[in-house]
């Protein structure tokens, strides 16, 4: 009787591998939670327009007077979408000995894969917000977070929908200050030295994310400084154009399948005044 065919069961398995690397990608990435989502529909273009509206001004006016007329000039802020993707071959011998789950595992991989790619491509963005707290050889504080928080609604930033994300090297220092200065104090110090879980500050919630480049890459004089950012959730946007699509294509002669996972969105600032650089330097190597 002849074997069952490895292709037909990859086939059959694709479903689970898609769904696999959707929930991994959910779970992995922190950005796409925290900025604006938009969905671009397939024959749209390579990029989007996301209208931006100035601040408009009223004034008081006596009874009986005319109302000045007041120009409301909208600007755009482009979206353009691009490809990222992954490939690996699952060999038959691979299937049919692995002791693991190999699909659960490639879809995992998948996921983990492009949901980093994306965080480090939101991550990236913000050293473009023109307006920053610390530096590259300044250690954050409890008291720079207020400071970055009372920047953003010094512009009238509303203070709901609001994050803050550092790289973990960062965060030490900010679990080290808020369990060691009195400030920080009651509930939020207690849990700081128990369990080394930020929480939030000001109201903003302090997210964890190693997906950032170590900003003294381009400084050989320092070292260990990162860009995170406190932002609102109009500061930066992402256009989905195609989530996480999976295709095999069968290699005969090496008896193994090709599975291919690829997304297309872009990403872009939409806000600048939305959002702070939080350039810090670790005090750990």
């Amino acid at each position: 009787m002849a074997n069952e065919s490895t292709t037909t069961t990859l086939n059959d398995l694709l479903p689970q591998i898609v769904a696999e690397a959707m929930f991994q990608a959910n779970e992995k990435s922190i950005m796409r939670g925290l900025v604006k989502n938009f969905n671009m529909p397939l024959n749209s273009g390579k990029s989007i327009v996301v209208p931006t509206y100035p601040k408009i001004t009223a004034a008081a006016v006596a009874e009986g007077t005319d109302l000045a007329n007041t120009e409301v000039a909208t600007g755009g802020a482009t979206l353009t979408v691009s490809e990222v993707g992954v490939m690996t071959t699952v060999t038959d011998l691979a299937l049919r000995t692995s002791a693991s789950n190999v699909i659960a595992d490639v879809g995992r991989l998948f996921g983990e894969a492009i949901a980093t790619r994306m965080d480090k491509d939101l991550t990236a963005l913000f050293g473009s917000f023109s307006v920053g707290v610390g530096g590259a050889t300044t250690t954050i504080t409890v008291n720079k977070v207020f400071e970055a928080v009372a920047k953003l609604r010094q512009n009238g930033v509303p203070a709901t929908d609001l994050a803050c994300v550092l790289h973990p090297m960062v965060a030490f220092d900010l679990k080290a200050a808020i369990g060691t200065n009195a400030f920080a104090g009651g509930d939020l110090q207690t849990e700081a030295l128990r369990s080394g879980y930020v929480g939030t500050l000001a109201g903003v919630p302090i997210f964890e994310s190693s997906n950032m480049t170590d900003s003294s890459d381009n400084d050989p004089g320092s070292t260990g400084d990162y860009k995170g950012g406190l932002f609102h959730k109009d500061a930066l946007g992402l256009a989905m154009m195609q989530d996480i699509q999976i295709e095999q294509q069968r290699d005969a002669s090496l008896r193994a399948t090709e599975l291919v996972a690829t997304a297309v969105y872009g990403k872009g600032e939409i806000f600048d005044s939305y959002g702070i650089e939080m350039e810090f330097d670790s005090t750990i190597q």
